[in-house]
């Protein structure tokens, strides 16, 4: 595998993302970029239905050790943001229910990028290209589908960094890893609150009791669970076998 000739290393592409705005207006700081520098990472640019990478082979192979994960939560992201790009082509939501379906998929987007962009930097060869999202199940004109749909993705998405988090490894640029997945996880977290008030407003349905233990922790799960479960909305086979095995018991997930 190739190393990326880029001059920064990973550490410094994440550090340089702390605390950037998640706003529509500058997302792409997010991942610690100017233009120029998206060009270096062989980033693509900001636009809502911008691929990320030549078209995906049917199997998608993560990689393993740190790699794997980031390509895990990449390959995650990629259909978030695939997902909230239809909703807002769609045109279903309107007022403010369509500017925060806006500000989601542009977080999403961000996510994505960012993920991408660290991953090329530590080497370029072992970033997945872009995957092939199947969203036939969903009708994207019913406001209900698409808020059920988009609790579902949310709260997946949650229980899939809180189940991959212990997984990264115990190095320097390990826990900067841990850092900025944790402030992804955070955003994810408030997606599914406001998602819960969208279809549900006035009620206490933000706090999601279901999802949280009795030690007031939110649930997790592994990556074979959340990729058999995610399976459904993703045309390409996803090979996870590579990526580090849980050391913990977690909390097995279906969609629906």
């Amino acid at each position: 595998m190739s190393e990326s000739n880029n001059e920064q290393s990973p550490n410094e592409v994440i550090k340089a993302s702390m605390g950037s705005s998640f706003s529509r207006k500058s997302f792409l700081k997010y991942a610690g970029t100017t233009a120029a520098a998206a060009a270096t990472f062989g980033m693509v640019g900001c636009d809502d239905d911008d691929p990320v990478g030549p078209e995906m082979p049917d199997m998608v192979n993560l990689g393993s050790g740190d790699i794997g994960i980031l390509n895990y939560a990449f390959a995650l992201e990629q259909l978030e943001a695939a997902f909230y790009i239809e909703v807002t082509n769609a045109g279903t939501f309107d007022g403010d229910d369509a500017a925060f379906m806006e500000d989601i998929r542009d977080h999403e987007i961000a996510h994505r990028q960012f993920l991408g962009a660290v991953i090329d930097s530590i080497d370029s060869d072992a970033r997945i290209p872009a995957l092939t999202p199947n969203f036939d199940s969903i009708d994207f004109g019913d406001r209900d589908n698409v808020l059920a749909t988009a609790q579902v993705l949310e709260d997946t998405g949650v229980s899939a960094y809180n189940g991959a988090a212990h997984l990264i490894s115990n190095s320097a640029a390990g826990e900067v890893y841990l850092l900025q997945a944790g402030k992804i996880v955070s955003v994810e977290a408030r997606h599914a609150a406001a998602i819960r008030s969208m279809i549900n407003p006035g009620s206490a349905d933000f706090a999601a009791d279901g999802l949280i233990g009795d030690n007031a922790l939110d649930l997790a799960a592994s990556p074979a669970d959340v990729l058999a479960a995610a399976g459904g909305f993703i045309e390409n086979d996803i090979d996870a076998s590579g990526l580090p095995q849980p050391q913990v018991e977690l909390r097995p997930i279906t969609f629906g």
